[in-house]
């Protein structure tokens, strides 16, 4: 699809967007997202990077994205900003949210007509930084395509390490600058050996985006956090209690001083946002405003009836919890507290509040699940849905580094279907039962366990078209690797 069109399309969408930061300034760096722009303006860690650099004196950024699906497979990836191809900057700066968004890395990298391999680039080309949410677990595979990685919270570092590019002109001199600097990875210095990841000053929450727009997953919702981690110590989270010191809750009259008063729709983001002591109190303010609140984590525990009667007033329809295990034993093992009791009470009270369904979330294949447990769901969900008519969401288990299930096994592509079919088959017509697909977890598993070798494999795998037999044929063909040793279940679940 010619340039013409793909311009248009940025214009259209500039046009739709409020609050955006528009800068002139002598240095100015691409941020890009290696997804498409309807996925990325819905990432509030890449907006708030954004207003990072918007507010950094003679720094300004120019966002770019992957091109989109109906623009064509050749389609040359132009800044928004600028309409400038990503070659002419002298940084490209990334998000990377999770394991199979290397991929887009890669097309992003290759579509600018830049080397995706870092060692295959020349002084000449960009830099490229990366961050983003995949550092809080495996940023390996990501390595291979990096010049350097901000590890951890980059409300400020970004800035940090884009000033040490600016002010350094010598690309290796810079790189030796950045292997000292705190939380930042630099793959040719460090090898394998990851830093820590970085902890913002409080006082700097909450990230909130400055830009809404229409064209995105969560359309004109102004973004902000109500907290930042988690108190909780679930073992296949990488946001659990040990992350950066747990929960750090935001002032509830910070949250509300910081919402336009023209917003209409509100999205509350955190990783238990449920979980903030004031969080009924603010979502009643915010429709008394007259708006609709979206809210990113319900926990069951937390869903008292005034709760759910804010927000059936603040537009919600389905009413969204986390169930996480097929059974009781099942939630053990994942250190969840959710109990039976809490969801029935969720399906009672979303039945009085005139909710048509309730969606629960959960995992299958987790370490230690039989089939006995899927047995037990199918007869837990089918009481359930004698209440409110439900629908569950079923993702397969996927090991992550820096949690207590980090050495744990993907439980394999076949067990994982035979078990959805099996739950499947037990609530035909009592539940709609829909979930990812467990090939593409086991690639998920593979660049989640992996390093910078898997991350090479990805390449070789995107070039032969990216399907689940190319990405197969090419982590198959890694030389193996010794196997750690097992922990056992018993110290698993006691981490």
């Amino acid at each position: 699809m010619s340039r013409d069109v793909t311009v248009a399309t940025i214009r259209r969408r500039l046009a739709g967007e409020v609050g955006r930061l528009d800068k002139h300034a002598p240095w100015r760096v691409a941020l890009a997202y290696p997804s498409p722009y309807h996925t990325g303006m819905s990432s509030l860690g890449f907006l708030q990077v954004y207003k990072s650099i918007q507010n950094e004196p003679d720094m300004a950024a120019d966002r770019a994205f992957l091109p989109d699906d109906d623009h064509g497979p050749r389609a040359m990836p132009i800044t928004y900003e600028a309409l400038r191809p990503l070659r002419d900057y002298p940084v490209i700066a990334m998000s990377v949210a999770y394991e199979l968004e290397c991929a887009g890395v890669v097309r992003l990298l290759e579509a600018s007509n830049i080397a995706a391999l870092r060692e295959e680039r020349s002084p000449r080309d960009p830099f490229i930084l990366a961050g983003g949410p995949l550092t809080n677990s495996n940023p390996l595979p990501l390595a291979a395509f990096a010049d350097a990685i901000v590890m951890g919270e980059a409300d400020t570092l970004a800035v940090d390490v884009l000033r040490i590019l600016r002010d350094t002109p010598s690309r290796e001199d810079a790189l030796d600058l950045l292997a000292k600097t705190p939380h930042v990875f630099v793959p040719s210095r460090h090898g394998a050996s990851m830093p820590p990841i970085a902890q913002c000053d409080d006082e700097l929450l909450p990230a909130w985006a400055p830009i809404r727009t229409p064209e995105t997953e969560l359309s004109n919702m102004f973004l902000i956090e109500t907290e930042r981690g988690c108190s909780r110590g679930c073992a296949y989270c990488v946001m659990r209690r040990s992350t950066n010191g747990g929960m750090r809750i935001v002032p509830k009259e910070k949250i509300l001083g910081l919402i336009p008063e023209d917003t209409r729709r509100v999205g509350l983001v955190g990783a238990a946002v449920s979980d903030h002591p004031k969080i009924v109190e603010i979502v009643r303010t915010l429709t008394d405003r007259g708006c609709e609140v979206g809210l990113s984590s319900l926990r069951p525990d937390k869903l008292s009836d005034e709760f759910v009667g804010a927000l059936k007033a603040a537009g919600y329809r389905t009413l969204t919890t986390a169930m996480d295990g097929t059974s009781e034993r099942v939630r053990e093992i994942l250190d969840r507290r959710a109990r039976i009791r809490h969801l029935e009470r969720a399906a009672e009270m979303a039945r009085k509040h005139g909710m048509p369904r309730m969606k629960l979330y959960l995992m299958i294949g987790v370490p230690g699940e039989a089939d006995e447990d899927v047995d037990e769901c199918v007869q837990f969900i089918t009481q359930l849905s004698q209440k409110v008519p439900i629908a569950l969401g079923i993702a397969p288990f996927c090991p992550k580094r820096n949690t207590p299930l980090a050495n744990a096994p993907y439980a394999g592509i076949d067990v994982v279907n035979a078990r959805l079919d099996r739950l499947r088959r037990g609530l035909k017509g009592r539940a709609d039962v829909r979930s990812t697909s467990a090939k593409w977890a086991w690639v998920e598993a593979v660049l989640a366990q992996g390093g910078e070798p898997e991350g090479r494999a990805l390449l070789q795998a995107v070039h032969e078209g990216g399907t689940f037999a190319a990405y197969k044929r090419a982590f198959e063909a890694l030389a193996p690797r010794p196997k750690k040793p097992k922990k056992s279940l018993s110290v698993i679940t006691s981490a």
